[in-house]
């Protein structure tokens, strides 16, 4: 403990120094106080000017950061005198200071005295809270000038002191105003600028010697009257304006804009605009709205080609335009625009000029305009046309664009034989449309004429017409003439002397005699060669005459399809099935329309075309179709195809007329009805399949049933036909006649057999002619008995029949019938074949009760020999065959 006391003592001595205790206040106060009632104001800067954390040690008093003491609740001092302490923190510096306050009641009053101030302090109300003050801007003093007295009734009963602060006191501007310790009066020291603070608010306090504030602090504002110090300005040193010319009366110009700094809405910053005077000083020709600023139109007709530009020297006078008023004055500076009011004029109305003829892409002459429009403007810039003397399209005049000239070119050769001098009539507008000035008259257009007179040259030969089309037909032969080339000479009019002969480097198709300018081809044209694919040709010729002069023309040779292809069938091979669905022949030809479709087929053998038949399908393609039911073979058909342009080609057609079901079966070779290996498809091997599986099934179950024992029963009738209802025979039902049915004939002279017992037949299938099946009827009536002792081994030998035959049977119909369902996109032969049955639930523990059901197990009957007289009818119903 002993190393721990020297520690203590060290942090006492700190704490002792940072919680130094600053002077006591002491506050006189009613023994009575109500919540958030001022106590007083404590100076805290003197203190502790860097104070972060200012608390009471007593919850009933706060203390605000400008020193003010408030109460927090009603409170009566119990005692004449209470304290609390006032703590000031800095934590940055880590320094504490103490306040000690004692609040000691004042000395009670006389009744009378209490009443009375009472009522003193009713009044106080409208001393205390005075109304804003009013400070004449830019006063001339003399200062210092008082402008308000502030004051507080509690002076009758303690000795008031009054302070203030805020801007213009303690506060930029500082020293503006101040106030009067004892008497209240404020007091203003120098003039202020109202645009710079046009109002101050300051707090105003009344205290008593010890602090104790009996008024709440007072906001007063001081509020500086405008002067009409300043004067309007313009928000721009210069204003320019745009107006078309020829503008109607009443158009907007445009607006100025000047501002006032004073105080708004008074008649300080009310402004009234006019017009001072206008440059050049000559009708005016503009107005100003005195309120709004706004420039209009005033002269009917503004001319841009006589005033340019206006200058306006405006004014701008506040006080609403008021003598004594301020006033400022501005530039407008106003711009004529241009319209093309204003039709170029030819400087001259005659021009005349040579030129030599076959001249091509010379100028021959300039003409110039003259324009009142502003230079380089749409409406000054000159359009020239030529208006007569140009129907063959020989010249063409332009418009340079720095000089504004037309200038007159000549784009195609003249002749001075056909005419010797050309009179051109040339007219000129403007790029932009003429905008008429008000109460003027339409505008005419200017015209000038030019004669062009031409020389004569001496010129080479000339074709005529330089550009010769020649069409030859296709395949033609080597030598055959297609035409003439002649040129003539301009002098003489003829074409004596003149020679032709074709330059090198060019299409060889043609040549052309050098005296007599016949062409004739060198080679056989052919549409389908090369070079020749593109069906023409350009071939340049030279005339020269007997001076050298040379003149050009050019032959265009172009070839002629031609009927040179016959037609043929593009395939020739076919197979036909047993379904003989129609073949699609079809042609092509490489000739050109319309030498090429619509065919026209024919069969050329007569014999062949009592067989076959031939019916159009298309342009290019015919059907192919046997008349009748002709012969399985292989068929050679002479066919015959005619194009358009009644060239013949003959083909040969191969029709493979099979007895199959897809071309795949026949293999190239003509199908057979009897024997030969055959090469089946894929649908037919599976249905042949099928169907042998199916009557295998059938003759087990046929042999099974023929094959059981007979079983001996002994019934007695004794009572039977009370229990058992006989019931009558229906009628035969319709008999079905389809092709899709497989016949079943019932004859006995095919060495068939059969057993019939009792009223019930069985029927054995066996082979007969034709391959079909026949069902024969055996004759005697057996007993159940009779068949179990000696009938069961003949029954089970007529059953027996080859796979082979039955196979052979039923392999060409039940291939047929598949092909059939397969080639039917309704699937209306399947229904015949195809039943569909509906789950009926599973099947009765009891077994069937079929008569053969279970002839195959003897032991299963002996209940039989048990029944009673009642069942022996059911018996005998069911061991009948």
């Amino acid at each position: 403990m002993a190393p721990a006391a020297p520690c203590l003592v060290l942090g006492l001595l700190v704490l002792s120094l940072c919680c130094e205790a600053c002077k006591k206040v002491i506050f006189h106060v009613p023994s009575e106080l109500e919540a958030d009632t001022l106590v007083g104001r404590v100076d805290l800067n003197e203190c502790l000017q860097s104070a972060e954390f200012i608390s009471s040690s007593d919850g009933n008093f706060k203390v605000l950061e400008d020193g003010s003491v408030y109460t927090t609740s009603a409170l009566s001092l119990s005692a004449e005198k209470k304290t609390f302490t006032i703590l000031l923190k800095d934590i940055q510096e880590q320094v504490q200071k103490k306040i000690h306050v004692s609040l000691v009641e004042e000395a009670k009053k006389t009744p009378k005295t209490r009443h009375a101030r009472d009522t003193v302090l009713k009044r106080t109300k409208r001393r205390w809270g005075p109304i804003p003050s009013v400070m004449i801007e830019n006063s001339l003093g003399p200062f210092p000038l008082q402008i308000q007295q502030v004051q507080s009734d509690t002076a009758q009963n303690y000795t008031i002191y009054y302070s203030a602060s805020g801007p213009g006191i303690d506060q930029d501007p500082k020293g503006l105003f101040y106030i009067e310790r004892e008497t209240g009066n404020i007091f203003a020291t120098r003039a202020v600028d109202r645009e710079q603070y046009p109002s101050f608010q300051i707090i105003c306090f009344a205290t008593t010697p010890d602090g104790y504030s009996p008024e709440v602090p007072l906001v007063h504002t001081i509020r500086i009257e405008d002067d009409n110090d300043n004067a309007p300005y313009f928000t721009q040193d210069l204003f320019e304006f745009c107006v078309p010319e020829n503008s109607r009366p009443g158009v907007v110009v445009g607006k100025v804009i000047a501002e006032d700094r004073d105080e708004p809405y008074t008649l300080h910053t009310t402004l009234k605009y006019r017009i001072v005077s206008q440059t050049p000083p000559i009708t005016p020709a503009f107005s100003l709205h005195g309120d709004t600023g706004v420039i209009s139109v005033l002269l009917p007709q503004l001319d841009r080609e006589l005033v340019p530009s206006y200058t306006l020297l405006v004014e701008v006078r506040d006080m609403a335009g008021q003598p004594f008023g301020l006033c400022t004055t501005g530039t407008v500076v106003i711009k004529i625009e241009d319209t093309n009011d204003n039709a170029p004029s030819f400087k001259q109305l005659q021009y005349e000029t040579r030129v030599e003829e076959n001249r091509v892409s010379v100028e021959i002459l300039r003409v110039s305009v003259v324009d009142l429009d502003e230079p380089g403007s749409p409406g000054s810039g000159a359009v020239y046309e030529i208006i007569r003397g140009n129907d063959d399209q020989a010249f063409e005049i332009t418009t340079d664009k720095n000089t504004n000239e037309g200038i007159l070119c000549v784009v195609k050769g003249l002749d001075y034989e056909t005419a010797k001098q050309r009179i051109l009539v040339i007219g000129v507008n403007n790029e932009a449309p003429y905008v008429l000035a008000p109460h003027s008259q339409q505008l005419s257009q200017s015209t000038c004429s030019v004669t062009v007179h031409v020389l004569d040259v001496d010129e080479g030969p000339v074709f005529k017409p330089c550009l010769l089309r020649l069409d030859v037909k296709e395949c033609e032969d080597i030598g055959t003439a297609i035409g003439r080339f002649v040129a003539e000479d301009p002098e003489t009019g003829n074409s004596e002397g003149i020679r032709y002969r074709i330059p090198p480097g060019q299409c060889n198709w043609i040549n052309i005699d050098d005296k007599s300018g016949e062409v004739r081809t060198v080679r056989v044209l052919d549409r389908d060669i090369g070079e020749m694919r593109r069906g023409q040709c350009n071939v340049t010729v030279l005339a020269i005459d007997r001076n050298g002069k040379t003149g050009t023309g050019t032959i265009q040779v172009c070839i002629v399809p031609g009927n040179k292809n016959f037609p043929r069938i593009m395939q020739t091979d076919y197979i036909m099935c047993r379904d003989r669905k129609p073949i699609c022949l079809t042609a092509e030809d490489s000739d050109e329309a319309p030498y090429s479709a619509p065919f026209v087929y024919r069969i050329t053998d007569r014999r062949l075309a009592s067989m076959w038949k031939l019916t159009p399908h298309d342009d290019n393609s015919w059907y192919l179709s046997p008349k009748s039911d002709i012969p399985y073979g292989i068929y050679e058909i002479p066919v015959t195809v005619t194009d358009n342009g009644g060239k013949i080609g003959e083909n040969t057609i191969r029709v493979n007329l099979c007895d199959c079901l897809t071309p795949t079966e026949c293999d190239g070779r003509s199908r057979q009805l009897s024997g030969g290996n055959v090469t089946l498809g894929l649908w037919a091997i599976l249905a042949m399949i099928l169907g042998s599986l199916l009557l295998l099934l059938i003759l087990i179950t046929i042999c099974g049933c023929c094959g059981a024992g007979v079983m001996h029963r002994q019934v007695t009738d004794d009572c039977a036909n009370h229990n058992l209802i006989i019931s009558n025979t229906e009628a035969p039902g319709e008999e079905v006649m389809d092709h899709n049915i497989i016949p079943l004939q019932n004859t006995c002279d095919q060495g068939g057999y059969g057993v019939k017992t009792g009223e019930q037949q069985t029927f054995e299938m066996v082979k007969g002619r034709g391959h079909t099946l026949e069902s024969v009827k055996g004759g005697g009536h057996q007993t159940l008995g009779s068949v179990k002792e000696g009938g069961g081994q003949t029954m089970m030998d007529t059953c027996r029949y080859s796979y082979s035959e039955w196979h052979n049977f039923t392999h060409p119909r039940l291939g047929e019938k598949v092909h059939l369902c397969r080639q039917d996109e309704e699937q209306k032969h399947s229904e015949d074949y195809l039943l569909s049955y509906n789950y009926e639930g599973k099947g009765s523990l009891a077994g069937s009760v079929g008569c053969c059901s279970d002839q195959h197990e003897e032991e299963a009957l002996d209940f039989l020999d048990q029944l009673e007289p009642k069942f022996r009818t059911l018996a005998e119903t069911c061991i009948k065959r």
